[in-house]
């Protein structure tokens, strides 16, 4: 038999390139979903960590008689123990009975001041959450233009 007669198994150049081609459409549908799960992640995480501070903060209220914690000495009476006046210690004694309501105060997940971790009634730097302390209210440290996939601004979840 010649040469010319033989099939060799191997793939012809069309069937290359259709499959290079066929990879480049799903990658195209991919990469977009993937690099917008991150930020559906900080969107989330921005959520638990408003949770997690404001159970906080609550829990502290209904332990000191409805008072919400100073807002200059907030970090330590969550991060700490504190007395029925909100008073801290740093260890568990007779009178430091109450808390500690956090381990740590959570990092701002979002926006410009992205990994503040300081709680404050107004912006500065490292400020990572407002703090209201007539209300016990707290929210994102983030610009009214800061928003979410959906137009939510950050400030307001």
């Amino acid at each position: 038999m010649s040469s010319r007669g033989k099939r060799t198994k191997g793939f012809s150049l069309l069937e290359l390139v259709i499959v290079v081609v066929i990879l480049g459409i799903i990658a195209a549908i991919a990469i977009p979903r993937m690099s917008r799960g991150s930020a559906g992640a900080a969107d989330s995480a921005l959520s638990s960590n408003l949770a997690v501070l404001r159970n906080a903060l609550d829990l502290y209220a209904a332990e000191h008689n409805g008072s919400y914690p100073d807002a200059t000495n907030i970090a330590d009476q969550l991060t700490k123990y504190t007395d029925s006046s909100g008073d801290v210690a740093t260890t568990k004694d007779t009178t430091h009975i109450y808390g500690p309501y956090l381990r740590k105060i959570p990092p701002l997940p979002v926006g410009a001041r992205k990994g503040g971790t300081l709680i404050s009634t107004s912006d500065d730097t490292g400020v990572g959450w407002i703090y209201t302390a007539a209300t016990g209210e707290i929210r994102a440290n983030c610009a009214d233009t800061e928003v979410d996939a959906t137009g939510k601004k950050y400030n307001t979840y």
